[in-house]
């Protein structure tokens, strides 16, 4: 029973972790980064398919990507055509802990499949 009431817990846990990814995108990121249109910011669904492509593994992608949001820079981005058509990303004051649910969230998340429906522009 103690055994079941702990993996119930991890599983709980886990679903509440992907929630909070999602809610804090959700509310902060689609500002500029709209999932599957480029507007003020690259599209989140290029953002992904770069890193992703640079960064197959879920813990170097969600290292990477919280760390360079947490202090961007035109060195060490790996878009750099973005940087150049929409400017660097400016800095903005989250915690650690935040990006790194943002950015779980992220590599996580199939935008086509979450909007199967909608045509890629």
């Amino acid at each position: 029973m103690r055994k079941l009431l702990m993996l119930l817990f991890t599983l709980v846990s886990l679903h509440a972790s992907d929630e909070m990814g999602a809610l804090l995108f959700h509310g902060n990121c689609v500002t500029c980064h709209f999932e599957l249109e480029e507007k003020s910011a690259p599209a989140m669904i290029e953002v992904r398919k770069r890193y992703i492509s640079t960064f197959p593994k879920k813990q170097d992608f969600v290292k990477y990507l919280s760390e360079w949001v947490a202090n961007p820079s035109r060195e060490t981005s790996i878009m750099q055509d973005a940087i150049k058509k929409h400017e660097l990303m400016p800095h903005i004051a989250y915690e650690k802990d935040v990006l790194e649910d943002i950015a779980a969230y992220i590599y996580d998340t199939d935008f086509n499949k979450l909007h199967s429906g909608h045509r890629q522009p």
